[in-house]
């Protein structure tokens, strides 16, 4: 039997191309999900797809960096498979045969490969976010009150307003009332 495994790492992003070629490839069962692919224990349906294996089932991605973003996941979800006695199939890697040694480490250099594109793409994510605030551009969520709102809920604070009552009257949470200083 051929299971699938799909998933997008942000509800915004399109799941059905990857399932379209899972169903193409003849998966009987397709597992998907919408999760960040960073850490393999947070992604239930993986796991689901994982212990759905039997011996000589083909555990079947689209993309391998959809399955995996590290080395370390890479050859644990290769671990995994083998012990389920399957075999795993990566359908825009036609060429590695997983059923043999060398496909398998071809597979760890591609999770390896996976791992530093992911660093590099957070590294340059971190230095634009410094650029940006170099220059002074607001980082985050736009703030729940204005300048002015603010300076009115410090001017009640000094006057005795409790914090809850000064939520209730800019209808924001009393955490933001006390954070503002």
């Amino acid at each position: 039997m051929k299971i699938g495994y799909a998933r997008v790492s942000t509800q915004e992003q399109n799941i059905d191309r990857q399932v379209a070629a899972l169903e193409a490839e003849g998966c009987e069962l397709i597992y998907s999900e919408k999760v960040s692919g960073k850490n393999m224990t947070a992604r239930p349906e993986l796991k689901k797809a994982i212990t759905a294996l039997n011996p000589d089932d083909v555990f079947v991605v689209a993309e391998w960096d959809r399955a995996t973003r590290s080395f370390t996941d890479g050859v644990q979800l290769m671990a995994d498979i083998g012990d389920r006695e399957a075999m795993l199939q990566v359908l825009d890697r036609p060429l590695f045969d997983l059923t043999t040694p060398m496909g398998k480490a071809m597979l760890g250099v591609l999770s390896a490969i996976a791992q530093d594109e992911r660093e590099r793409r957070l590294k340059q994510a971190e230095e634009g976010r410094a650029h940006a605030k170099r220059r002074g551009q607001h980082m985050g969520r736009k703030p729940s009150l204005t300048a002015y709102q603010q300076a009115e809920v410090l001017r009640m604070k000094t006057k005795g307003k409790s914090v809850r009552e000064i939520a209730a009257m800019f209808n924001v949470s009393a955490s933001t009332i006390s954070r503002i200083r």
